[in-house]
């Protein structure tokens, strides 16, 4: 039996490297995550904050939403499958979204985003560090 052969005789049941590759799957309605994990990776670089999404086969004019609310960036992506003439596929399809915890000195008006061989990436500038820290006076 070929390798597509036994994938479709499988039928329902997960793939095990699908399970490997998304351990908690399973929870994800329960942590408030929607459709597909998207992978990244975060580095400062240059005084910039900058991460890279992997998001191969999307139109990032139509399929791609990226934004910055309360120090949360978001991305979400619709991959839209085409059956034409196809009839095995171990593609990905469908809702994919990623929600990123920001540090607190981004200047979130001048954020910019690249899209380039199916890797987005978003380059964020650091405001000037204030300080921050003042003492409280106790009272008696």
């Amino acid at each position: 039996m070929s390798v597509p052969a036994r994938r479709e005789a499988r039928g329902m049941f997960p793939d095990l490297f699908d399970l490997f590759e998304m351990p908690l799957t399973a929870l994800r309605p329960f942590t408030g995550q929607t459709g597909q994990v998207i992978r990244v990776e975060d580095a400062v670089e240059d005084d910039r904050y900058v991460v890279r999404a992997e998001m191969p086969g999307i139109d990032p004019e139509k399929d791609l939403e990226i934004s910055v609310s309360r120090d949360v960036l978001t991305l979400h992506a619709e991959r839209h499958e085409s059956r034409e003439g196809r009839r095995h596929s171990e593609f990905r399809y469908g809702s994919y979204e990623r929600h990123i915890r920001l540090p607190d000195n981004i200047k979130e008006d001048e954020i910019k985003a690249t899209y380039d061989k199916g890797i987005v990436t978003i380059t964020m500038p650091f405001a000037e560090q204030k300080e921050t820290t003042r003492r409280v006076p106790i009272e008696s």
